[in-house]
């Protein structure tokens, strides 16, 4: 991420709120680097609302103001209502999944708001008022495997097959079981090495099998290096 990134927790719960670049500013600024978490935003820019799906490769949104709302794995699809697979590795105006009435209307509240930030996370409040409850199973697979549990012993763990478990995951996550512990696992590598663990350490500790697979994963996932990363 760029300097000019910020984050905080949301009022909803397991989502953040991010900033990136200068209100007013079309242009300029480093471009952010976003790498895959096993997440799904909302972003706003200027007049547009995009969702931003879960990802298998890093992205940059585009250099400019943009505001988002990151949700949990597992989260968005309900409140959208839209399968997360469909969304996979794609950024697409809301204007396309939803009525264009309705996402205009959205898009210009946000667009004339003094804090287009809160104005994004209000709207992502609302549609979780009006959505079901996330089914507390989903959050289950994603615990059991970001704490490095085989995919086979958190079907066993959550009572579902492993056919099961691989479409409730597309739904739900965008991906398959296995390419969402591979994402988890990288990000536990990242937090690990950004807190000064050495990178043997980190791999042993993040459920790689050594440094050179932490290093090879990380690349494939994130386009760079490991210790470019960290630097930045």
């Amino acid at each position: 991420m760029s300097s000019e990134y910020v984050e905080r927790v949301s009022r909803l719960p397991g989502a953040i709120v991010w900033a990136q670049g200068t209100p007013g500013c079309a242009g300029g600024g480093e471009a952010t680097s976003v790498l895959p978490d096993g997440c799904i935003d909302l972003l706003w820019t200027a007049g547009r609302l995009v969702v931003s799906g879960p990802d298998t490769g890093a992205y940059s949104p585009g250099r400019g103001f943009w505001v988002g709302v990151r949700f949990s794995p597992g989260v968005a699809p309900a409140l959208l209502g839209i399968p997360a697979h469909e969304l996979r590795d794609q950024r697409v105006d809301l204007a396309d999944l939803w009525p264009g009435a309705r996402a205009r209307r959205l898009t210009e509240r946000v667009d004339a708001a003094t804090d287009p930030a809160a104005a994004l996370e209000d709207l992502a409040l609302r549609l979780a008022a009006d959505a079901e409850p996330v089914d507390p199973l989903l959050r289950a697979v994603v615990a059991s495997l970001n704490a490095g549990r085989s995919v086979t012993a958190t079907a066993d763990s959550v009572g579902l097959g492993a056919r099961q478990l691989h479409r409730r995951s597309l739904t739900a996550f965008g991906y398959g079981p296995k390419t969402l512990a591979r994402v988890l696992r990288m990000q536990r590598a990242l937090a690990l090495a950004r807190d000064g663990v050495p990178f043997a350490e980190t791999a042993a500790l993040a459920g790689f099998a050594d440094q050179a697979h932490l290093a090879r994963d990380v690349r494939e996932m994130a386009g760079r290096p490991l210790g470019e990363l960290v630097a930045r």
